[in-house]
């Protein structure tokens, strides 16, 4: 198809249409004046369509021209001018007709395939509502919003730039981050720009402008891949260099041998370079509109042929194999001590502090429920903690001094181990509790980094600040390669350089400090759903979907358009150059080479169209089953309390058996393990568990959860049995080994189940949910 690609182009949509319906008019008029045996009014009409595809193909071989590049375009121009000098007036005005209508087809296949991309722009918030101190509401540019300014965000407008949500918020995210079910946001938790308001009017406070915000990054993103042409494009138009002297050689060839003119017409007509010049273009947008919708926006075309072949992944830990966060994993109380109400009063004092851990401590009494209290007296010293009265208990939150009892020593021992920080709480000048704030590794990391394998990464490497230690035992659960700890980011950076010497590596990282390394990588890739839009700027592609795993859907999608369009390509012009054989023999004359030649391109756009389609691994469930996984997923995070008091029971065995605090701490235990663990269990093994058996691939699968849930239900049992000895509401000293035994093997049992659950069922629903609700994309 002469002349389409983009840079050559000075049509609009419309033109193109209105010009291919004119030529159509003529060539039917020409047709009904042939029937009336009107022929010189026949090849009027005819000359006057082929005059009318002459004059764009005449415009797009001038561009060229002053490109100082001689293109495809002269093929086109020889052959319609041909036709007019052997008299081939039908023929000139059917190469006119399929040349207008490859070049509409083309733009509309285009369209289709950019959709999604063209939908991220046309959406992008240009004015937002701000809001005064006295309430009033105004209408504002949004350029000149600005950090810590309050917005108003009525039903189903979108989220303006990143903040914090001051009320409760239910977000539609889909056109971000691919997730279709709503979400619910706290007063206090992030609000991403983009997302839409499928709830209540609520207020938000700003933390960015509007150019520095997530959506804003993904925007320019999205018009720099619809904009900017990939290497396959111009590999294209390199290849017209030899094509166009390759087709006069062979029209002149056939010319000589017959003596012929119209056998070098009808070689002209045929010949067209349109699988050189639209397979792999339209296939490229096919894979940057579908990434976009997985959750992966690339930059252009180019990042994504590298990613297909990608061979080494550094992971920036934070906010991609962990939570990104501070999080309370666990509260330990002194004995005598109702751990609830210990973290109830150090969030009350908690929430007048700026430090980091703060929010963490207050967001733990959030999700358990707890009503805070005002604080009275405040005071907060730098780097030591924060302390005040609440409830008529003076309080203190942050470092302790002096000897640590007991209790708190072992609690001191097991952070260090785990790499947690310990935030302390003090009642009246007595330990009181102990609070293990880290940033967690995500229960789907494993599951991710088992993905990136599948999708063909030879190598992962970990990159985190942790200790040594901590990273490597973090490495070796995961799966992966080998760890980089305890870096800056120069050292990050030129760690990456070295990587890259070896394969195409890629670096996901998520915050500014990332900079660098993603720069120094082939492939960098921003986790765009954290809110880090200076990493964004820096990278080549926006993680708009809190998920890893995308990563890998986004280089299958690359593998697989990479093959869609070097096999239609290929065969395209084995067509082509069979068609321009037989036209050389006089077999095929120029109106029948017009239509062979169109129909060779139709063929090529349409197999190019293919790659919106395919190459991805999944397994497709049913909406009943994925709602119930959901919701034994939300489950599993309810009873992390559960599992939180069990240990902390175990510790107080171990320390306190002879007094009757442990006995009822020992009954509580018993009562959340029956009450809400055992019954849990019941539930997925009646519920769940049938419906898996088969996706998850037989009932081999569940097999070894099953026989995780007997062996739980045997050592609650026990402890029941240890209950029943109890005398005086003391522990005898004969029953302390068995009993330890036991708590803390439960312990162990139940953390490993949930995480086998989570990692392997669990995993079933985001292996489907979002690929079997992939919607094809409408033109534009």
């Amino acid at each position: 198809m002469a002349g389409v690609n983009d840079e050559a182009r000075w049509h609009g949509l419309w033109w193109e249409w209105a010009l291919l319906t004119g030529i159509t008019a003529a060539i039917i008029a020409g047709a009904g004046f042939q029937l009336a045996d009107h022929t010189g009014s026949a090849h009027i009409s005819w000359i006057v369509a082929t005059a009318a595809g002459l004059l764009p193909a005449v415009a797009w071989l001038a561009v060229s021209l002053m490109r100082r590049k001689i293109g495809v375009d002269v093929i086109a121009v020889l052959a319609l001018a041909g036709t007019l000098g052997v008299g081939q007036y039908l023929a000139g005005a059917l190469v006119a007709l399929l040349l207008m209508l490859g070049a509409a087809l083309e733009s509309y296949a285009r369209g289709w395939a950019s959709g999604d991309l063209r939908a991220l722009l046309n959406r992008a918030p240009r004015v937002a509502r701000r809001v005064a101190d006295d309430g009033n509401e105004e209408m504002v540019d949004l350029d000149t919003v600005r950090p810590d300014e309050r917005l108003m965000v009525y039903h189903a407008e979108i989220v303006p730039v990143d903040g914090y949500a001051e009320d409760s918020a239910v977000l539609d995210e889909f056109a971000v981050t691919g997730e279709r079910e709503p979400v619910e946001r706290a007063p206090g938790e992030r609000v991403a720009s983009g997302a839409i308001n499928a709830g209540a009017p609520f207020t938000m406070r700003t933390t960015t402008t509007a150019a520095q915000s997530t959506y804003a990054s993904i925007v320019r993103l999205a018009r720099e891949a619809t904009s900017q042409r990939a290497p396959t494009v111009r590999l294209a138009d390199r290849y017209a260099i030899v094509f166009v002297p390759f087709t006069l050689l062979l029209a002149g060839l056939g010319w000589a041998i017959a003596g012929d003119f119209v056998r070098a017409v009808a070689v002209l007509v045929v010949a067209t370079p349109g699988p050189l010049i639209l397979a792999a273009p339209i296939a490229v947008v096919c894979g940057l509109s579908r990434s976009a919708r997985r959750g992966l926006m690339l930059r252009d075309g180019s990042v994504l042929e590298r990613l297909g072949r990608i061979g080494t992944v550094l992971v920036d830990k934070r906010g991609t194999l962990s939570l990104g966060r501070p999080k309370v994993t666990e509260m330990v109380s002194a004995p005598g001590i109702d751990a609830d109400d210990a973290l109830r009063l150090a969030a009350s004092v908690e929430q007048l502090s700026q430090h980091v851990l703060a929010g963490a401590v207050v967001g733990e009494a959030a999700r358990r429920g707890l009503s805070l209290s005002t604080p009275e007296d405040v005071r907060e010293e730098d780097g030591r903690g924060i302390g005040g009265r609440v409830d008529g208990h003076a309080v203190w939150v942050g470092q302790l001094d002096g000897d640590l009892e007991p209790w708190a020593a072992q609690e001191r021992s097991r952070a260090e181990l785990d790499g947690a920080a310990v935030v302390w709480v003090s009642l009246d000048d007595r330990p009181a509790g102990a609070l293990l704030v880290q940033d967690p590794v995500r229960s789907d990391a494993r599951r991710n980094v088992r993905r990136l394998r599948e999708a063909g990464l030879a190598r992962l490497v970990v990159v985190s600040g942790d200790r040594p230690q901590v990273a490597e035992e973090m490495t070796r659960m995961l799966g992966a390669d080998d760890f980089i700890a305890q870096c800056d980011p120069e050292e990050k950076a030129e760690r990456v350089r070295a990587e890259s010497q070896h394969a195409v590596t890629a670096m996901v990282g998520d915050g500014v400090r990332d900079g660098g390394a993603l720069c120094a990588a082939h492939v960098g890739v921003a986790l765009g759903a954290t809110g880090a839009s200076a990493a964004a700027e820096a990278a080549d592609a926006v993680l708009t979907v809190d998920r890893l795993d995308r990563l890998g859907d986004g280089v299958e999608i690359s593998q697989h358009v990479r093959r869609v369009g070097m096999f239609t390509a290929a065969g395209g012009m084995c067509l082509v150059l069979a068609a321009m054989a037989i036209a050389m023999t006089g077999l095929l004359v120029p109106v029948a080479g017009a239509l062979v030649r169109e129909g060779i391109e139709v063929a090529v756009i349409g197999g190019a169209l293919s790659a919106l389609t395919g190459g991805l691994r999944h397994r497709r469930l049913p909406t009943s089953t994925d709602e119930l996984i959901d919701q034994f997923t939300v489950e599993h995070e309810r009873l992390r309390d559960a599992l939180i008091r069990l240990r902390s029971t175990a510790d107080l065995v171990a320390m306190e058996h002879d007094g009757s605090v442990c006995v009822d701490a020992l009954r509580d235990a018993h009562h959340r393990l029956r009450r809400q663990i055992l019954s849990h269990d019941e539930a997925e093994e009646r519920r769940l568990y049938p419906m898996l058996t088969d996706p998850a691939g037989g009932p081999e699968a569940t097999a070894t959860m099953t026989r995780a849930h007997t062996e739980i239900r045997r050592l609650v049992d026990r402890v029941d049995g240890h209950l029943c000895l109890t005398s005086d509401s003391r522990l005898d000293a004969e029953q302390v080994p068995d009993l330890l035994a036991t708590l803390y093997g439960l312990d162990a049992i139940l953390r490993l189940h949930f995480a086998e659950e989570e990692e392997n069922l669990f995993s079933l629903t985001s292996a489907s949910n979002p690929i079997a609700a992939e919607p094809v994309p409408q033109a534009q």
